[in-house]
């Protein structure tokens, strides 16, 4: 039945002014009881008995079960009290008499949570636990390997802050895992209640729903996602351990989902504060309330509530309800025939002297009901939706006239958008930001052009059926609501749907430009390293020189120099080069591809021709410099390497770039990288959280080597900031290198909730934990013993359960040997999940000695063959996905990266010329930079070749490439042919022929 109640349509009259049911729907006294049955089971107190005598022929009735267990002192059940509440908000509307004709129809609640809760008990009653002979066994295991044996911990088990972080809540916390027969595929799921609530103001559209649907993404997913997101959980930690609550969303659909939230929470408080306004103001009507409250965009909370902003001026309607003309308007639509507009004249009073100023009036009320009314803005949509809507752009008269003048090399620059037109469903994300900056810079003038059908036809509709008069009127009130209608179209509705259509188009386009640079930073962080070489970095240049580094294979300076290769001197500084490589066993060299480049590698392709640094193998590649100038001169690159000049720096960030490319370019601002587009044109805001999001997403799931590793590094890690990193650096250097994950939580600032997000992406090095117990042991003999007895004392105090780094000094000397590491402390794999992992290695008969070894390979292999991994999870009494994550993190060997199976840098002997190209041409490049209209390609002639958008298609790609974008990024690899050659504008057009 309460599921009918959402389909009832809406009444064809609006809420009037002197209509307050709305506002009464939640009386003071239902308020009351809410409150007092949500009180919590720590804070209930027991009812006093009262000692007034009933009569003896009336019986005793039975309390309410929820109202029994507040009296007594057992605990009160969760799901009693939500029946309850649930059971008195059905019962609101009877009791506040309020009027469903007049009145639009609230969101139903769930029908279903009653049966949830009662499958929830069934299912939590029916878990065995395991035998305690079993468990006593892999406990021993555990604790002779050094794991702590502990409950998986979740956000759950964390103390409720008293006040929220935001202005609205849900309004009850998700439940556990529970699977239902509406997923017939027994996902898990934690449920949200639908509504959402601001105060004491509730929405009228359910947050799960708008989210699924603007996402396509299951309900029941969403509803998790909100719950996670709430809980402060990152979004690296979310696709890693929490697939089986996501339905194994990735990090992009994952940061997706979470923008449309926060728009969504904004939405909802601006709908909150307009009504909050209002009310102040004495302006807050039911049909204002009820209209704020149906808003899903930002766009419409600012129509209805522009008029009432302190400052502006009153628009027509608010003028004619002044006079009090809104009942004449009412009557209109409701009595037409009791309606005489004479018994409105009034000589004396400017807007009532006549019948033509009064229907004036009335116009004016009837086309604001009209623009406010949401089955009516819902149908104009519509009708938009099922025709041809045009975006057209035009040259500004005024810059026709500097044009004129000779000024034209702004307007040059936008040409092709001159006399520009196209469909709103046609039209590219790049055309869009191209004719907002043009709009912007005041070049272009943009205007929205719906066909004249549509508004005939929803003229048509407004008579006819949305409001027309629910008895006989006379033809002239007829006209007057066929004028209202046009009024209410041509003046307010139309130019909302020009910003709505405007707005719409540039938020995508933002959205899919802040996308590629996500893309993009992602493709390039993870290019393959180039590990265990000895490279020569170069920074080009011609005046200045070009400056030179050499790094050893651990990234460490071994060399610097300044060397002019483009003047007299070219042969003397080639033997200089010939003496260092042959000194450092160099044979790799990297150049930026800034000034000089080109001429640059012109001459080092000309010494490996000529076989000069013989007996040597001589190679180079050309990498992005974008950014190294900038890091060259920061304060951590100061810190970094203080004795060097800041050219020398970028020198030394050139060379480090191909040998390990993420951790060198976190530390430049991601977006100095410069791959994309429009990077001015978007919100700043919204792109540095995407792209710093990206960034901690590819540290996370590459691995930080916590032991080893930079600061700037570990701050990237998902869950850590500069603060937490600093604070383990200290640590490390007070203590010594970390021997198990169990010892972050001794670190200053890195409580329950951080070591969950960042735990499963720390790696402990096992022969760094060795080396440092040893030389441990081998101090306490000696003069420094006691400095090495406190660093073992902290170090266990790390590593016991519950200790902190001040109760460590209280605890005195402690051997490092007591400190024992973990295997499992090198893998992808949880902590939460370590008690798992040896149910399932007794099952089948392996060792956590053999992790990343064949031996154990073979047995994971030999037991998914007789077993399948759904039965297998459910053996082990856990998710397929978090199984999946165990399988992986035991058999991957112990150098597993990530990174192995993405592109490398492309090495080259040699170089093709400009002029050698011709059309047809096929070659082999390496893409520079993706954006909306087309991908840069290196084809190694020191120009790059531009692929049209328009020659990727999805039958070039790959089936993993083909997105719903662009399924080109930086640093692959990719065969084209040569369509067009511009020398005059030196640009050439490629054609894609396949993905290497």
């Amino acid at each position: 039945m309460m599921s009918e109640l959402t389909t009832v349509k809406c009444q064809k009259r609006p809420f009037s002014d002197d209509d307050d049911s709305f506002l009464n729907i939640t009386s003071e006294s239902d308020s009351e009881e809410e409150e007092e049955e949500w009180v919590p089971k720590n804070k209930i107190a027991k009812k006093p008995k009262k000692s007034v005598a009933k009569p003896v022929t009336v019986k005793k009735k039975v309390k309410p079960e929820a109202e029994s267990t507040r009296t007594k002192k057992t605990p009160v059940k969760r799901s009693t009290i939500k029946t309850a509440v649930r059971k008195n908000r059905k019962k609101t509307p009877e009791k506040t008499n309020v009027d469903t004709n007049d009145m639009r129809p609230l969101p139903a609640l769930n029908s279903n949570e009653d049966k949830l809760s009662a499958e929830i008990k069934q299912n939590l009653g029916n878990v065995k636990p395991m035998p305690q002979q079993a468990t006593m066994q892999i406990k021993k295991e555990m604790e002779h390997c050094g794991i702590k044996v502990e409950q998986p911990s979740t956000s759950s088990e964390r103390k409720v802050k008293e006040e929220a972080d935001i202005s609205f809540t849900w309004e009850e916390p998700a439940l556990k895992k529970q699977k239902v027969e509406n997923y017939p595929d027994a996902k898990p799921v934690k449920r949200l209640r639908g509504c959402v609530e601001i105060g004491d103001t509730q929405m009228n559209w359910n947050i799960i729903q708008v989210l699924s649907e603007r996402t396509n993404t299951e309900a029941w997913a969403c509803a998790n996602l909100i719950r996670l997101f709430k809980e402060e959980n990152t979004i690296p930690f979310i696709a890693r351990y929490r697939k089986e609550l996501t339905n194994n969303m990735d990090a992009d659909a994952l940061r997706e989902a979470q923008q449309t939230l926060e728009e969504l929470t904004t939405v909802i408080k601006k709908a909150h504060t307009a009504i909050q306004k209002l009310a102040k103001d004495e302006k807050l009507t039911p049909f204002l309330k009820n209209t704020l409250l149906n808003c899903q965009t930002p766009e419409e909370v600012e129509h209805v509530f522009a008029p009432y902003k302190s400052g502006s001026k009153k628009t027509k309607a608010q003028q004619a309800r002044q006079l009090g003309l809104e009942p004449a308007a009412n009557l209109l639509i409701d009595r037409p025939g009791e309606l005489n507009l004479n018994n409105y004249i009034q000589a004396n009073v400017k807007g009532l002297s006549s019948v033509a100023e009064i229907e004036t009036g009335v116009q004016h009320i009837l086309a604001d009901m009209m623009s406010k009314d949401r089955d009516t803005l819902n149908c104009i949509r519509n009708r938009c939706q099922q025709n041809t809507v045009f975006i057209q752009s035009t040259l500004a008269k005024t810059t026709s006239k500097e044009k004129e003048d000779g000024n034209k090399r702004d307007t040059e620059k936008f040409r092709l958008y001159h006399n520009f037109s196209s469909s709103i469903g046609n039209i590219h994300h790049h055309q869009i930001l191209a004719i907002n900056r043009g709009e912007k810079l005041k070049i272009l003038t943009v205007k929205v052009s719906i066909p004249d059908r549509v508004k005939n036809d929803f003229c048509r509709w407004c008579v006819n059926e949305r409001w027309r008069p629910r008895h006989f009127a006379k033809p002239e009130f007829m006209k007057l609501l066929v004028d209202s209608a046009e009024d209410s179209y041509k003046r307010l509705i139309y130019p909302l749907l020009c910003r709505e259509f405007r707005s719409r188009l540039s938020s995508d386009a933002e959205k899919e430009s802040i996308a590629m640079f996500g893309r993009n930073l992602r493709q390039l962080l993870l290019i393959n390293p180039v590990r265990g070489q000895v490279l020569m970095g170069i920074d080009p240049g011609f005046r200045h020189g070009c400056k030179i580094s050499i790094i050893s294979a651990t990234s460490q300076i071994l060399h610097t120099d300044v060397i002019y290769l483009h003047g007299q001197g070219a042969h003397r500084e080639a033997e200089k080069i010939r003496y260092l490589l042959h000194k450092y066993s160099c044979s790799t060299i990297v150049i930026g591809n800034g000034t000089a480049c080109r001429e640059t590698e012109s001459f080092f392709a000309d010494l490996i021709y000529r076989k000069y640094f013989a007996p040597l193998d001589v190679v180079y590649c050309i990498t992005n410099e974008a950014g190294a100038s900038i890091y060259s001169v920061s304060p951590e690159a100061a810190k970094e390497m203080p004795d060097l000049d800041p050219n020398i720096r970028s020198a030394v960030s050139i060379a480090r770039r191909v040998q390990d490319p993420l951790a060198e370019l976190v530390k430049i601002e991601p977006k100095h990288i410069g791959v994309g587009m429009y990077q001015h044109d978007v919100s700043q805001t919204l792109l540095k959280a995407t792209l710093d999001s990206v960034v901690e997403e590819c540290v996370s799931f590459v691995g930080v080597d916590i032991n080893i590793s930079s600061e700037t590094l570990i701050r990237h890690v998902a869950g850590l900031n500069a603060s937490r990193a600093k604070n383990i650096i200290e640590w490390r250097e007070k203590n010594g290198p970390f021997i198990n994950r169990e010892q972050l939580k001794a670190v200053k600032g890195l409580g329950p909730k951080t070591f969950q997000q960042c735990a499963g992406f720390i790696r402990i090095n096992p022969e760094n934990t060795r080396n440092f117990c040893s030389n441990q042991q081998q101090s306490d003999s000696t003069a420094g013993g006691q400095q090495a007895a406190e660093a073992g004392s902290s170090s266990k105090a790390g590593a016991g359960a519950g200790t902190t780094g001040k109760s460590s000094k209280k605890k005195g000397k402690t051997q490092c040997a007591s400190v024992q590491p973990n295997p499992l402390d090198q893998t992808c794999i949880h902590p939460e999940s370590y008690a798992i992992v040896m149910r399932f290695l007794s099952f089948i008969n392996g060792n956590l000695s053999d992790i990343g070894r064949p031996a154990l390979q073979h047995s994971v292999k030999a037991a998914l063959k007789t077993n399948l991994l759904d039965a297998f999870a459910q053996r082990l009494d856990t998710a397929v996905p978090t199984l999946q994550m165990i399988i992986d993190g035991l058999t991957q060997p112990h150098d597993y990266d990530i990174r192995a199976g993405f592109e490398q840098q492309d090495f080259k002997r040699n170089i093709v010329s400009l002029n050698d190209l011709k059309t047809g041409t096929v070659l082999t490049g390496r893409v520079e930079n993706a954006t909306l209209f087309g991908v840069f390609v290196d084809i190694g002639v020191g120009r790059s070749g531009l692929i049209p958008i328009r020659y990727i298609t999805a039958a070039k790609l790959p089936a993993s490439k083909r997105r719903k974008s662009l399924g080109l990024g930086p640093g692959e690899r990719v065969e084209v042919k040569v369509m067009e050659i511009d020398h005059a504008r030196n640009r050439i057009s490629l054609d894609l022929i396949r993905v290497l």
